[in-house]
This record gives C-alpha cells, structure tokens and sequence, in this order.
C-alpha cells in the first residue's frame, strides 16, 4: 500500500491533519525525526480528531533509523520525493502500490542526502511567484493522484485500521 513519509515535520497541525489523511485513505504515515514538536502536542491532537486512534503511525528517530527499516522490508518500497526543486510534475508520474510519498520539512524542506536516496523526485505545479503549498494540502493532493492510480479498498482500510 501506498505510505506517507513525513521527513523532521515543524508543524504539529500539519502532522495531525496527514495522520487524518492517512487514516481515511488507508494509507501508514512514517514520521521521520527528529520533530520540531512532541507528538503528543495538544495541537496534533486538535488536527488529528479521533482519527488518531485509527491512524498507523510508525516513528523513526532519525532518517538512518527510517532507511534501516525500509531496506528491512521484503520489496523495499520506492522513495517518492515531492519538492519545489523537481521539473516533473506528480500528475506526470505513475505510482505503485509500494511507494512512500516522502515530503521535507515546513521550514526547510528536504537536504541534500534525502535527495540523493529519493527514487523519484516530483513537484506539484504551481502559479508563477509561488513559492510552495501548505504541506498537509500537498499530501492531500499527491496522495489523492495516487490513490486514483492505484485503487482505494474500503476493506483495506478496515483492515488497516486494526493494526
């Protein structure tokens, strides 16, 4: 199944409204650290509604911590890197079944070395003068292309929601 893959996220809204994302779409969520929040901020928490309870959340301490446990999967997924610094655009891009769409942090977006690992590096077109989208809008638009792609089961997400 598709992931979400957040890398050192600022904002705890944000981070709460792709958690809710990720809960109805049926889609993990990878939080990669460090965070610029304590995860359990009541501000988390407000975005993220009851949806929490529901959501698969995997914390990773650290970008090494989040690379170890992905080459320790069986069929590594793809790293699927949104960026302002990519040409083509993400409606541009077939997507798999075992993609992380992996976005950069609020404030800085994603170094180098996340670059460097990326799979894919994909763009939403914007206006010109536009500098980026709020980050759970992005998520929201990327992660709907894919689920069109891919397919969305309601009986995944059931199952999903057990875990």
């Amino acid at each position: 199944m598709v992931r979400i893959a957040l890398f050192q996220p600022d904002i705890p809204g944000n981070t709460g409204a792709i958690l809710r994302l990720g809960a109805c779409l049926g889609m993990p969520v990878e939080v990669i650290g460090p965070t610029g929040f304590d995860l359990s901020d009541r501000a988390l928490k407000r975005a993220g509604m009851d949806y929490l309870e529901i959501a698969a959340l995997t914390r990773h301490d650290d970008w090494d911590a989040f690379l170890r446990w992905r080459d320790s999967l069986l069929a590594p997924p793809r790293l699927i890197l949104l960026t302002t610094k990519a040409a083509r655009a993400y409606t541009d891009f077939t997507f798999s079944t075992n993609d992380i769409l992996l976005f950069g942090r609020e404030s800085a977006g994603a170094p180098d070395f996340v670059h460097a690992a990326a799979d894919a590096r994909l763009t939403i077109p914007m206006a010109e003068g536009a500098r980026s989208l709020n980050l759970a809008l992005a998520a929201a638009m990327v992660a709907g292309e894919a689920t069109k792609q891919v397919g969305f089961s309601r009986a995944a997400t059931i199952a999903f929601s057990g875990d």
